[in-house]
């Protein structure tokens, strides 16, 4: 099947569509990483994370994919033989556990049916029973993409500090920055990792570590593992050279504080209102289409539905691909499919970034025609219940 003209409409969980401001700004010709003109560059993206991610902690930037987050926040506050506590709310929080074992940690899983967020009390009780504080991290993904479950920061943390533990709280919010509310200081997270392929609507290949004081004392004090390239102490001088460890990527640099300025305009409240009612739109037409049984959320609780991707579940005896397939070959429009586990099982309907209303009605009207194509029974007034979502919401 070959389609005809027009854009395709990407509706995955990352990379985003990217904005024509970003896409200039990372065209941006070289230019001497250690001159005047990059650092502003540098010092503008530097200081605009602070406020996203709403800390006064350090900011650390990778050339890297949000895995090299990942590492970065392991290597600099975890020595070899330590343990870590993982909820496991999904595949993502999955592998960085494997991670954290591939790097010589010992790992400790909080299982769960990948359909629920992140039990609180679970994590409460396990560290009370820790006496020993063998336990050194918590690690948490706040929104797990393949999944689509959005866990509750500021309980984890009141477990925590229930329990009287001294357990450093670790949180991926690779998925959730700029979509949902996050504030790492107020809520006691010592580490933040993020990649800029997301809400950021930046080119995959620059990630994010933000570190509060714990996490910066644990590095400081060499209680850490061993390492060049990801290391916090070397990315703590002054001259860029240091603050990228060699060559800095520029262009994505200079997309990235292109992407923030765009963020500011409206401001960071407004972004994640967007990101609400843009939410509110898909899980009002799944709410609709399974009516009938055939869909369901694969994120069970309401309110732990993300406001950044929606997870739909189809039966046991159907492919999931189809759906994807189709809307793609036929249509233009480009979902998530289930990953790991999950494949074949579920489609992931992508909803951050740079989209608006218009974008999202129209993916939800590719994905109407589909099922009528394939002939699937799912509910009626799908459209008509996201209309009504947005018109509801405030903004």
């Amino acid at each position: 099947m070959k389609r005809l003209l027009g854009p395709e409409f990407l509706m995955i969980p990352g990379p985003t569509s990217l904005p024509d401001r970003v896409r200039t700004a990372m065209s941006s010709p070289a230019m001497d990483f250690s001159g005047e003109a990059f650092a502003a560059l540098a010092e503008r993206a530097f200081r605009g994370l602070k406020p996203i991610f709403r800390t006064e902690g350090e900011i650390f930037l990778y050339a890297a994919n949000g895995h090299g987050a990942w590492e970065a926040a392991l290597a600099n506050c975890l020595q070899p033989g330590e343990t870590v506590l993982v909820p496991e709310t999904g595949l993502f929080a999955r592998v960085w556990r494997q991670m954290a074992a591939d790097l010589g940690l010992e790992t400790q899983a909080v299982e769960t049916d990948w359909r629920h967020a992140v039990a609180p009390e679970r994590i409460e009780a396990i560290l009370r029973d820790d006496t020993a504080g063998r336990i050194k991290a918590v690690m948490v993904v706040h929104t797990d993409t393949a999944a689509s479950v959005c866990s509750d920061l500021r309980g984890v943390r009141a477990a925590i500090d229930a329990a009287g533990h001294p357990a450093l709280l670790m949180v991926d919010a690779i998925a959730s920055l700029c979509t949902t509310d996050f504030a790492m200081d107020d809520w006691g997270i010592d580490v933040t990792v993020a990649a800029a392929q997301k809400a950021l609507m930046v080119p995959p290949g620059l990630s994010i570590v933000a570190a509060g004081p714990k996490a910066l004392e644990r590095c400081q004090a060499g209680r850490h593992l061993p390492g060049s390239y990801w290391m916090w102490q070397a990315r703590l001088g002054k001259l860029l050279y240091q603050r990228f460890c060699g060559t800095a990527p520029i262009q994505h640099v200079a997309a990235l504080g292109e992407a923030l300025a765009m963020i500011e305009e409206p401001g960071l409240p407004a972004v994640i209102e967007q990101h609400r009612r843009l939410a509110a739109m898909v899980q009002a037409a799944v709410e609709r289409w399974g009516s009938t049984g055939f869909l369901e959320f694969n994120a069970l609780v309401p309110a732990e539905r993300a406001a950044s991707v929606t997870s739909v579940r189809v039966p046991g005896d159907f492919d999931a691909e189809r759906i994807r397939d189709h809307a793609r070959l036929r249509y233009g429009l480009t979902i998530g499919g289930g990953l790991g586990p999950l494949k074949g099982q579920i489609f992931r309907i992508g909803h951050m970034g740079f989209l608006n209303e218009a974008y999202v009605l129209g993916a939800l009207g590719v994905l109407q025609a589909t099922f009528r194509d394939l002939g699937l029974p799912v509910g009626d007034g799908a459209l008509e219940a996201a209309i009504a979502a947005t018109t509801a919401s405030p903004g």
